[in-house]
């Protein structure tokens, strides 16, 4: 898999039916993956939400989204990270370094539940970046 840029959006609670809508009009595969199926603790009776989504288009889009956990505050027009992922760890992990780099990392990027690496940022100008990186395959 080569190395891609795309949205992710946070959302309240409703990233299922804003997934869905935004599969009715750009069509292509749509993966919803919620919190109780990922074996994270279900706070809040989030198990339901959407822990993570992604809808690959049937055009080349690309647009990932989650339901903010219980605890992290929510803030519509501002809930956008750029996402990077792939699987070159070379490049990923030097877009880490100079992303994180004057920053504030919420994240560390280390191995994750689901067996990437991953990790969350924001940069010094305030964009906030997530990267993971995929087994090669």
């Amino acid at each position: 898999m080569a190395s891609k840029l795309n949205p992710y959006i946070s959302f309240a609670g409703n990233a299922r039916e804003a997934m869905e809508y935004y599969h009715d009009l750009f069509g292509g595969n749509l993966a919803l993956n919620t919190y109780g199926e990922s074996g994270a603790p279900a706070e809040g009776g989030n198990a339901d939400q959407i822990m993570h989504a992604m809808l690959e288009g049937d055009h080349g889009f690309t647009l990932m989204a989650s339901d903010v956990p219980p605890g992290m505050e929510h803030n519509p027009g501002t809930n956008i990270s750029i996402s990077l992922s792939g699987d070159d760890g070379d490049l990923l992990r030097r877009c880490w370094e100079k992303l994180s780099d004057g920053g504030t990392v919420a994240v560390p990027l280390e191995k994750q539940m689901w067996g990437d690496e991953f990790g969350a940022c924001t940069d010094r100008f305030g964009i906030s970046w997530m990267v993971n990186i995929g087994q090669p395959g």
